[in-house]
């Protein structure tokens, strides 16, 4: 298992091998060893499969306020998605920028999204499979979100924006200068 700090260092992508022979091929998908000598060290408590059918479908940019704050472990199963990570820790040198990673069935990253980051994703494909691992509960009342189309953080979502449709709770979600981010740097 490669793990690899993006440019903003804690939030890594993450390589699985995948051994092959006549039959097929096999790939440990997780590993909590590797994590923990990477550096991290929580629980994974929640997974979660979504579906989108079509292309250009936006998920996101969402987050869960402490104290239920969310660490995301995702993959693409099915399809290509872009995937997304917004710094929304007050105080950080990297607040409001964002790293992405295209996740495939055929390239099996995963991205490893921390606490303090709003995620998102735009399917690149039409027929989409994404799994996710989560290391609190989904609680409604903690949600919190971004806007995924704040021109301040800027993101290139690798398709034009023209093709690009979201939800009405997604589209409605505040800049990220409208929020005051229950996220604070650690430094």
């Amino acid at each position: 298992m490669k793990i690899t700090p993006l440019a903003i260092p804690e939030v890594l992508l993450i390589t699985p091998a995948r051994h092959g022979d006549e039959r097929g091929w096999f790939s440990e998908t997780f590993r909590e060893s590797a994590l923990k000598e990477a550096g991290f060290e929580r629980i994974f408590v929640q997974d979660n499969h979504v579906r989108s059918t079509k292309r250009g479908i936006q998920r996101g940019l969402h987050y869960q306020k402490p104290p239920h704050a969310q660490d995301k472990l995702l993959r693409c199963v099915v399809g290509s998605i872009f995937d997304v990570a917004v710094d929304i820790r007050k105080g950080s040198p990297t607040y409001g920028q964002w790293v992405g990673a295209e996740l495939s069935a055929e390239n099996r990253q995963q991205l490893l999204v921390p606490q303090g980051f709003a995620h998102g994703y735009c399917t690149l494909t039409e027929d989409c499979e994404v799994l996710y691992k989560c290391t609190d509960y989904y609680t409604p009342a903690a949600e919190g979100g971004v806007r995924w189309s704040d021109p301040a953080i800027g993101i290139d979502w690798t398709i034009p924006t023209a093709e690009i449709g979201a939800n009405a709770r997604d589209e409605a979600a505040p800049l990220l200068a409208e929020i005051d981010s229950p996220f604070v740097y650690g430094g």
